[in-house]
Formats: C-alpha cells, structure tokens, sequence
C-alpha cells in the first residue's frame, strides 16, 4: 500500500483508483447467496486478455459480475461462492493468479493473499493454478450450478469467453449436474444501486463535468474534432481515470446527426453545433454525457429553437420516468412528447401526424430514430430486465434528440438519473444545460 494525496491507494493489480470499502462487495456476496437454491454453487471466471496483433494485447477489462462480486481488477481471478457448503471455508472462495519473478519484472506485482482478502473481504484466498482441484473436490456436493452468460438484449458475442468455455467443461465433465443461469440473479441485484455504487458513479459524473467545462472553454471554429476529445481525455486520465467510460462521440455540423459517429477527425467550423456523447469512468462504474454546443459560442435562433425542444423533451420524459412505470410506457410517451415538438419546429405536418399509425410514428422516427435511455452502472448499457417496471434505486441515462441532416443539425441532451422513493435525482444537476448557461461559459 502506497500514501498518496491523502488516501490510500492501491498500485498493483492495475487499480489506479481509490481502494473501495470491501464491504460493498461483502454485500453484494450476500444479496447473491440469499437468491441462491438450496445446495447450489456459483462460479464466476475473469474476462481474457484478448489478442490484438502479432504479440500485442488489448487493454484488460474486468467481466463486472466478477467485480460486482469481488472488487478485484485483474486477470485470470475466479470467485466461487457456495453458501451451504459442508465446511465453513468453502462457502466463498477467491482465486487469483500468483506473482512470480518474471511477472513481477515484466508486468508488476499481482495480489498477494492478504491484499486479496483488503479488496475483497472473502477470507478463502487460493492462487488460481489450484482452481480445478477445488472445483473437482466441491463439485460432488452441489446440488445445482450457477454459470455466467451475457444475457444482454444488444449483445453481440463473436469472441468465446471464458466463462462461456467453462460451461462447456463442465458439461462434459459433469454431464449430470443441473445447471441454472446467474445472468438473471446478477441483473436483479445490479440493477438497483448501492450507496457505495452510487459514490463511484457519481466520481465518474464529476469527472465528466470537468471535462465538459474544460471543453466548453476550448471550443471555436477551426478546431478539431480530435482536439476537443483530448481536451475530456487529458481531464479525465490526469484525475486518475482510466479514461472514456466508452468511445466518445464528438459530431460537428452533419456528423451531429450519426449516431454512433466516432471517427471525430473533421474541423468544428463557424455556424454548426457540435455534438459531444462523452463519459469518463471511474473505478469501473461509467458515467454517460451528451452535450450539444454552438462551436461559435453563440446560438442561432434556429439552434436555440431545436435545441430549446429537445431540452423540453428530456425534462418531460424525466418527470414521467418513476416507480411502477414500464420502460415502454416510458418510450411511447417520450415520442407523444417529440411528436409535439416536431410539429412546433415545422418538421412535421400535425395533420399528417394523425394520420400516423400508433404503434409505427414513422414521421417521428425520421428525426428521433433511438431509445430515450437505459440503464447504467459497471456497464454504460448496464444490465437489467428491459420489461419490468421501473424501481427506486435505479439509474437510467435519459437522452433524446432531434437529427435534421437537411440542415446538418443534430442536437441530443444526455443527463443520468437516479429513481428516488418521492422524486428523481438528476446526478448531472451542476452541469451546464439551459442556453444562456452554456453561451456564459463559453463566452466567460
């Protein structure tokens, strides 16, 4: 353990965050084992280090049921938690990867057993070259296995994880077990945050903030795409985050109105907007911004105007977006809310608006083509059941948008928010948003 800035950081294992209170995860660990049956195991692997070219690898990112479970940041680490295990000692288990010599040289030092047992309060630590024979010698007494999959709506699995190849292993070398998915165990209790959670997103919020303001004061014609994403990147990593919470999105002009636009390589020029979908992380939780500003400085009434709408939009969709609501019910009546202020803006005819079928709102999907939001965590679009209705305790990014590309304008406002028991906390609440906030700081 190293001092530093007056708190206690840790510097191996690749953590260059603030060591966070163990007794989160004690508690995740526990949430977990009462949603457990009887008799049963679950086991979650680390992700891989994946290949990039030649002898090059990408950078390591934790599978985050694993950390939700742990707190540990580093590869090849395995939890085991098994709640009604014969001997008191096998009921959580932690492995991870020993340091050698070599490694130590090459890389730095992993976790020791004592530091694994600080960042994680499980007080069985094996190295993970001795995991099978513990999995062999507990594997008899489970009555069922909990395995990790990504279950997730959007995702695209083209790469074999490891834990995807441990399901296969046990399958064949336990062919009679009964097997049962953790991905719904793991979606129902990372879904609602804990304060210690929101503690760490609300440091990646912060960090955002800075590097929007400090953006803010950058911004002019002639300046690059790329330039204004270093100016967020250097805010972020000299504050000790990793960096982009995911790759950000910095538009100018027509590229405002590409989605998922990241190539940010063009010149922000006089008279367009420029759209900045940035977020920082920190200490794996990701906050997620979008933020849409004059590169001169000053709005055109016609900026002002879409920009104004989309911003009505956004404060509407938050009011409605409360306990008991269903994320559909959530959607359609964000799109009643476009709906009125495409007609406002003259995008759209009121008469051939009605005319419109219900379910479909073509007229409006050709300016507003996404979602309002999702939820957000260890994940930008983090886990949780898209058809239950909303709970207290959730955070949902709310980002609407309107996208004229016969104008080569886009504008699309991001903030997160939190469901309270009585109302919603908008975490980005200092942020600049309203015009004459965001004409102030660029102009001051």
């Amino acid at each position: 353990m190293a001092r530093q800035q007056g708190f206690t950081r840790l510097v191996i294992g690749r953590m260059r965050y603030e060591q966070i209170d163990k007794e989160l995860f004690v508690r995740n660990r526990k949430r977990l084992a009462e949603l457990l049956e009887p008799g049963a195991m679950a086991i979650v692997h680390a992700n891989d280090i994946l290949p990039a070219n030649a002898d090059g690898v990408l950078p390591f990112v934790q599978n985050r049921d694993l950390y939700y479970l742990s707190g540990v940041d580093q590869e090849e680490t395995v939890v085991i938690i098994f709640p009604d295990a014969a001997e008191e000692k096998d009921r959580e288990i932690l492995f991870v990867r020993e340091t050698s010599e070599l490694l130590s040289i090459w890389e730095g030092e992993k976790l020791s057993k004592e530091q694994a047992v600080g960042v994680s309060g499980i007080g069985q630590i094996n190295w993970s070259s001795s995991f099978e024979a513990h999995f062999h010698r507990l594997m008899p007494q489970a009555r069922s296995i909990y395995l990790a999959t990504n279950e997730h709506l959007r995702a695209q699995v083209v790469v074999e994880t490891r834990n995807a190849r441990f399901i296969k292993e046990c399958q064949d070398r336990y062919p009679l077990h009964d097997y049962r998915r953790l991905a719904p165990l793991m979606d129902e209790l990372r879904v609602i945050k804990d304060r210690v959670e929101l503690e760490q997103l609300q440091k990646a919020i912060d960090l955002t903030e800075a590097g929007f303001r400090r953006a803010l004061g950058f911004i002019k014609p002639g300046v690059g795409e790329w330039e204004i994403e270093a100016e967020y990147l250097h805010e972020f990593v000299s504050k000790r985050s990793k960096g982009f919470a995911y790759p950000p999105i910095v538009g100018s002009g027509k590229n405002a109105c590409v989605l998922h636009y990241v190539d940010n390589n063009e010149t922000c020029s006089d008279g367009e907007m420029v759209l900045m979908d940035v977020g920082a992380e920190w200490a794996n939780w990701n906050a997620d911004m979008t933020r849409t500003v004059p590169v001169s400085g000053r709005f055109t009434d016609r900026q002002r105007d879409v920009y104004n709408s989309v911003l009505r939009v956004q404060r509407g969709s938050m009011d409605f977006l409360r306990p008991g609501v269903t994320q559909q019910e959530w959607r359609d009546y964000t799109i009643e809310l476009m709906e009125a202020e495409l007609i406002r803006l003259g995008l759209i005819n009121s008469d051939d608006a009605k005319e419109q079928d219900p379910h479909d709102r073509h007229l409006v999907k050709k300016y507003y083509m996404h979602g309002i939001g999702h939820h957000l965590g260890l994940d930008v679009h983090d886990v949780g059941n898209a058809y239950e209705p909303i709970k207290e305790g959730m955070v949902f990014t709310v980002e609407p948008g309107i996208y004229i590309r016969e104008e080569n304008l886009g504008v699309r406002i991001e903030d997160n928010i939190l469901i309270g028991p009585e109302k919603n906390v908008n975490l980005f609440e200092s942020f600049p948003v309203e015009v004459e906030e965001i004409e102030e700081a660029m102009n001051s």
